[in-house]
């Protein structure tokens, strides 16, 4: 099966618009959360598909974690041109720490479909089901590698996101942010211990917590 399977099928049965939503910087200690929702129609979905094909020869994918930062940089800006709409709904490090990390996970990919500014016929969520939705959705298990929608989502939501830690980067210098991207890696868990936790940081993740208790 393609990439477009799930997607060429919903059109078949005469759906207009198909929105897929995902996530990135769930398992980030620092930093926002991003979700983010792209709507395709069939005309977008055919063309985003034959401009992969033209990118790439074989197995054609959109799953964001295994392109390289130009490639995702060059697709963001294509699937913004393509795309019927967008939306983009940031969380910050405070309103997970208050509202607790799942929450606002659904909270947020909720909130980009609902936003989108056009009618939606279908939405496909990334990994598990999102409730309150007004269109009828499918959860699509790694749908950023299996779906069209979803895996020009990740791209979205993953390239925004990047580009905010590299600006907290510069805001502040020597945490590593725009290597590590807020993860947990043995140099940000070092620069913490050195400098300190930062209110970007995510005070109820364990490791975070752990250094604040020390």
């Amino acid at each position: 099966m393609g990439v477009s399977w799930i997607e060429d099928s919903l059109f078949a049965h005469e759906l207009k618009v198909i929105a897929g939503v995902d996530e990135a910087g769930r398992g980030a200690c620092a930093g926002p959360l991003v979700a983010a929702a792209v709507a395709l129609d069939h005309t977008a979905s055919q063309r985003l598909l034959t401009l992969l094909g033209d990118r790439k020869r074989g197995s054609l994918t959109l799953d964001s974690k295994a392109m390289s930062e130009k490639d995702r940089d060059s697709l963001y800006s294509q699937i913004e041109d393509l795309a019927v709409a967008i939306e983009v709904v940031i969380i910050e490090a405070d309103e997970i720490d208050h509202f607790g990390l799942q929450a606002m996970n659904e909270g947020a990919m909720r909130r980009s479909i609902s936003q989108l500014a056009t009618k939606v016929d279908y939405a496909l969520t990334d990994g598990y089901p999102i409730e309150g939705l007004a269109m009828p959705s499918l959860a699509v298990w790694k749908g950023d590698a299996v779906s069209l929608s979803v895996g020009a989502a990740s791209i979205i939501a993953k390239v925004r996101r990047d580009r905010i830690m590299v600006e907290l980067d510069g805001r502040f210098p020597g945490y590593g942010f725009a290597s590590h991207k807020g993860y947990s890696s043995k140099a940000h868990m070092d620069a913490i211990k050195e400098l300190g936790v930062l209110p970007i940081h995510r005070r109820s993740y364990s490791n975070v917590a752990k250094l604040i208790a020390r």
